[in-house]
């Protein structure tokens, strides 16, 4: 049974920091990109960040700068550090699993992160 569990969400200040987790289990997560993705109230839901099973990185626009992705094969962990955060910033954070070698793709069930003073 496949599972994305995030975790490492909350209430933050402006300007502050916080680091996302995602374990995953029931597929061969090496092998797997996995991304980082959010949605804020009333918007889409947008690409946030990637890294790919070789550890190539790409990053939105908005965080980029700011926003750290990195995973642990080891682990199988996906983590996202965000620091310098903002307002904007705020939303629920969803991780991504996708197969480069088929259409295979799972989601997470979502974290919280608020951003407010």
């Amino acid at each position: 049974q496949v599972q994305l569990v995030e975790s490492g969400g909350g209430l933050v200040q402006p300007g502050g920091s916080l680091r996302l987790s995602c374990a995953a289990s029931g597929f061969t997560f090496s092998r797997y990109a996995m991304s980082w993705y959010r949605r804020s109230p009333g918007k889409e839901r947008e690409f946030v960040a990637r890294i790919t099973s070789s550890a190539s990185r790409s990053y939105a626009d908005s965080v980029k700068g700011r926003f750290t992705i990195s995973r642990d094969n080891a682990k199988n962990t996906v983590y996202l550090q965000m620091n310098s955060l903002k307002p904007e910033d705020t939303a629920v954070y969803y991780c991504n699993a996708a197969s480069a070698f088929s259409r295979n793709e799972y989601w997470g069930q979502g974290t919280q992160v608020t951003v407010s003073s």
